[in-house]
């Protein structure tokens, strides 16, 4: 399996484990150059969730995928972007 895929997976998996409506999340996987975009999209009231108080959950989600984009020799940025009602 590709790296690109394995991490998107992760992500997805992660996510829909901590939040309340997992119909409407989705991670978007988006090149630019050498780098890696990995968009996280949520119903509004999920975000919370995710991001964790002070933004620990984000941050270790970050690591993770951080780290495995490390032994695969590529970088990658996760982002997170609410739905509009």
């Amino acid at each position: 399996m590709e790296a690109e895929l394995a991490i998107q997976e992760f992500l997805e998996y992660v996510v829909v484990q901590l939040i309340k409506h997992p119909e409407e999340a989705s991670v978007i996987h988006e090149k630019d150059g050498e780098r890696h975009l990995y968009r996280i999209r949520l119903h509004p009231d999920d975000a919370g969730r995710v991001i964790g108080r002070n933004g620990k959950t984000i941050g270790a989600i970050r690591s993770l995928a951080i780290a495995s984009a490390q032994r695969h020799g590529i970088r990658v940025d996760v982002e997170l972007d609410e739905k509009e009602d």
